[in-house]
């Protein structure tokens, strides 16, 4: 019985060591939810895979090109908000609200994106 006991406690032990570094992959901690920022630019290339999908823009910045990533979610949030792997192509230009990088790096998660002609995704 003890045996089975040690058995169940160490099995418990590895279950947690082996998904606790998996829960951590998803922290927000490098965005900073305090600010929320808006960039206006053209759409490089969007990428919808897991475990994110990311959308990339460039955006003049004082006479400078500038090329933002943008953070989203996993592949079924997207499609619960109308976001499907052809909605935004290179060339179009959107809007994105996002919270940014803590770092000063181009790049943030996505709050909303608004396409050109108003059609907005949250």
């Amino acid at each position: 019985m003890r045996k089975l006991i040690l058995a169940g406690l160490l099995a418990g032990a590895a279950a947690f060591g082996i998904s606790a570094p998996a829960l951590s992959h998803h922290s927000h901690a490098m965005f900073d939810h305090t600010v929320e920022t808006f960039i206006t630019g053209t759409v490089t290339d969007f990428a919808y895979r897991n475990p994110h999908v990311f959308l990339y823009v460039d955006v003049e910045e004082n006479g400078e090109m500038v090329h933002y990533w943008i953070e989203m979610s996993n592949i079924p949030n997207m499609i619960r908000r109308g976001i499907g792997q052809n909605t935004f192509k290179p060339g179009d230009v959107i809007t994105v609200s996002m919270w940014p990088l803590k770092d000063g790096r181009p790049g943030g998660n996505y709050a909303t994106v608004t396409m050109a002609d108003g059609t907005k995704y949250d």
